[in-house]
C-alpha cells in the first residue's frame, strides 16, 4: 500500500510539473509573440490604435485643416534648402534624417520626432509651421524606423540615447544652435525622457504632444484593449523576454521618471478625446515637471490630432510658450 502511494504521488509530481512546464512554454511563446508584435520594426505597419471616439463634426473639421496644412507643408518645402543627415547609434546602427533650412540665417533649429511606426516626412506638418517661422528644421528616423537601422523599436527609452547624439550633430552643424525639441505620440515620450538626461545648454525646450507616462502603461492598455488580456503574468514576462531582446524593460522606460529630472521648460499638449494614449496620462506628467511648464489640451482631438484640430490654437501656444520661456528675445 505504502509503495502504491509512493507511486502515485511521484505519478501526481510528475504530471504537475509536467503541466508546469507546458505552461511556462506557451507564457514564453506568447510573450516573444508580443514582442515580436509591439517591438520588431515592419515597414508594412502596424494596427495597434483602437477605433477612434472623436465626434464626426470634430472629425470633419479636422479634415478640412489638413487641406490647408498640406498647403503650408508644401510653401515651405519648396522655400526650405534640404540636406541628407545621418548619424551612428552608440550600438552601431546608421540612423538617418533630414535637415531644412530657412531663407534667412538664424541659429534657431527644431528637432521633429515622430511616433510609433511612423516616420520623419509624418513630422513635415508640424515642421512646416516652424520653418514658415522661420526656423531651421532636423526630422531624424528614428531606430527601426523609415530609412533608419534597427531590429527593435526603442518606444523612446533607447531613442532618447539617440536625441542625444541628434543634438550632437546639430551642434556640429551650428555651435550656436538654440535648439527645442518637439515629439508627438511615441515622440513625445522620446522627449520627454530625453528631458531627463544631461541635456547641453543649447537645449532651450521642450514641446511633448500626446506621449505616454511608461512603456509598462501603454502597453498594459494596449494588451487590455485588444486582447482582453490581464498584464499578470503574460506582460510581466514579456517584459523579461523584452529586456533580453531588445535591451530595456517596460517599467524602466518612464517618461514620468524621467520629466521629474527635468532642467529645461515642457510644454504638455493632448487631445480631449485621445483613446490610445488616454488623455488622463498627461496629468501626472504635467504635475510632475519641475521646471516652467504649460498644459493644453485640444478639445475635440483625438490621438495625435490636436494639431490639426485647431493649428491656430496649437501653434499660437508654442510660440507664445517658447517665446516666454525658453528663447532669448
Amino acid at each position: 500500500m505504502r509503495k502504491f502511494k509512493m507511486k502515485l504521488w511521484q505519478k501526481l509530481a510528475l504530471t504537475a510539473g509536467g503541466v508546469v512546464l507546458l505552461l511556462a512554454a506557451a507564457l514564453l511563446l506568447i510573450a516573444n509573440y508580443f514582442v515580436n508584435f509591439a517591438l520588431v520594426r515592419s515597414d508594412a505597419g502596424k494596427d495597434v490604435a483602437p477605433a477612434s471616439t472623436v465626434a464626426a463634426e470634430d472629425q470633419a473639421e479636422i479634415d478640412r485643416n489638413w487641406e490647408d496644412i498640406t498647403a503650408q507643408r508644401e510653401r515651405w518645402l519648396n522655400q526650405s534648402r534640404r540636406e541628407d543627415a545621418a548619424i551612428t547609434s552608440a550600438d552601431g546602427l546608421e540612423l538617418r534624417g533630414e535637415a531644412f533650412y530657412a531663407p534667412e540665417d538664424t541659429h534657431r533649429w527644431l528637432l521633429a520626432i515622430h511616433g510609433y511606426n511612423s516616420n520623419k516626412e509624418s513630422m513635415r506638418h508640424i515642421a512646416s509651421a516652424y520653418g514658415l517661422a522661420g526656423w531651421n528644421v532636423l526630422t531624424p528616423d528614428m531606430r527601426a524606423h523609415g530609412e533608419s537601422e534597427g531590429t527593435y523599436i526603442g518606444m523612446g527609452w533607447l531613442d532618447r540615447r539617440d536625441v542625444l547624439l541628434w543634438i550632437d550633430y546639430l551642434l556640429s552643424l551650428d555651435p550656436e544652435a538654440e535648439i527645442v525639441l518637439h515629439g508627438v505620440s511615441m515622440g513625445g515620450a522620446t522627449v520627454m525622457m530625453t528631458a531627463g538626461e544631461d541635456l547641453p545648454e543649447n537645449v532651450k525646450g521642450i514641446v511633448e504632444d500626446c506621449g505616454y507616462t511608461t512603456v509598462w502603461d501603454i502597453f498594459e492598455d494596449e494588451l487590455a484593449v485588444l486582447y482582453h488580456l490581464p498584464s499578470f503574468p503574460i506582460l510581466t514576462v514579456t517584459e523579461q523576454v523584452a529586456r533580453l531582446r531588445a535591451g530595456y524593460g517596460f517599467r524602466e522606460a518612464s517618461a514620468l521618471e524621467q520629466v521629474k529630472k527635468a532642467r529645461v521648460p515642457i510644454l504638455f499638449i493632448h487631445g480631449s478625446e485621445d483613446n490610445f494614449v488616454h488623455t488622463e496620462m498627461v496629468y501626472p506628467l504635467y504635475e510632475a515637471c519641475p521646471t516652467a511648464k504649460e498644459l493644453l489640451v485640444v478639445e475635440g482631438a483625438g490621438h495625435g490630432q490636436a494639431y490639426s484640430m485647431d493649428p491656430a490654437l496649437y501653434m499660437d501656444t508654442v510660440f507664445t510658450f517658447l517665446d516666454g520661456n525658453c528663447l532669448p528675445s
